[in-house]
């Protein structure tokens, strides 16, 4: 069986539209988003720097867009799970058939903005604990009152909070731990300091009306199989403030008996995760369209 992952923040990297913006029915879709979500994502998908697209506000939308634009471009079976981390849950739920595309890019784009400015309202931030006991991780963020925000599998936990807190955890890391990296993102997300963004996803999400998901959607929340678009939406939002449990993700595709997956753009950090924790599964990183004909031969193989 073959799965489909939509990566998150901190994935992208400058220029990453370009050559999916070669297909012209491509370049007029995304056209048409920027206008809706009043952001150029055509320029920002091409000539702007990386400072300009790390951007909360900006990162968000474009990372959502590059794999919605891959997406298209796939014939996979209904049978094939889909799972996104983070923001690409917003992905994977258009792909799953919740959302529409258009939905999915403007939710993501006031997710964006909203979570940038929330991180903006006091300083904090997250930081990658790599290795160590999980418990032992556990108690020294408890110590120092920070959150598990995402727990990755792979011995990586990121740790969120008060910026004073982190900067003392990359000091001082937890026993048995590798290091403590401070990641060069704006604040603590998926934590009780995004709550005024979770607020407003919650009102734009009120607008919509999604659909029961027409493959198996795992949720960032428990990586449960979700069974309804309600649901589905209503975790969609509570995520902005809850942990992201891609442990549990890649847990729930092992026993689903998934042994392929293709990441889709901009690919590379979930097939490094699987690689780690799903030993023998086939992983392809779906980066350009000249990766497409792997990604259809993969799909044929496994599907």
């Amino acid at each position: 069986m073959i799965a489909l992952l939509a990566p998150g923040q901190g994935s992208q990297s400058p220029g990453m539209l370009g050559p999916w913006l070669e297909d012209s029915a491509a370049a007029d879709t995304v056209a048409t988003w920027s206008e809706a979500i009043g952001l150029d994502v055509a320029r920002l998908g091409t000539t702007a720097d990386a400072d300009e697209i790390k951007d909360t506000a900006v990162t968000q939308p474009l990372v959502v867009v590059n794999a919605l634009l891959a997406a298209a471009r796939l014939s996979v079976p209904e049978s094939a799970p889909v799972a996104g981390h983070s923001v690409g849950e917003l992905a994977a739920a258009a792909v799953a058939g919740v959302l529409t595309p258009d939905a999915a890019v403007r939710l993501a784009a006031i997710r964006g903005r909203e979570m940038a400015a929330a991180c903006a309202a006091e300083p904090t931030g997250m930081a990658a604990v790599l290795g160590g006991e999980e418990e032992v991780v556990l108690a020294r963020l408890a110590e120092l009152g920070l959150d598990p925000a995402n727990r990755n599998g792979a011995g990586q936990i990121v740790a969120a909070g008060p910026q004073s807190a982190i900067e003392e955890l990359a000091a001082n890391p937890p026993e048995g731990a590798r290091r403590a990296a401070v990641l060069p993102v704006a604040g603590a997300f998926h934590t009780r300091f995004m709550g005024p963004a979770e607020d407003a996803v919650r009102v734009a999400a009120a607008e919509l009306s999604p659909g029961d998901p027409a493959r198996p959607l795992l949720t960032n929340s428990d990586g449960s199989v979700v069974k309804s678009g309600p649901q589905a939406l209503d975790l969609l939002v509570a995520q902005v403030t809850r942990p992201v449990r891609w442990d549990s993700c890649m847990a729930a595709l092992g026993a689903l008996g998934v042994t392929a997956v293709i990441e889709l753009p901009p690919a590379g950090t979930l097939v490094g995760l699987v690689r780690r924790d799903l030993k023998g599964v086939k992983t392809l990183a779906l980066k350009t369209p000249d990766d497409l004909e792997k990604a259809a031969a993969l799909i044929e193989e496994f599907a």
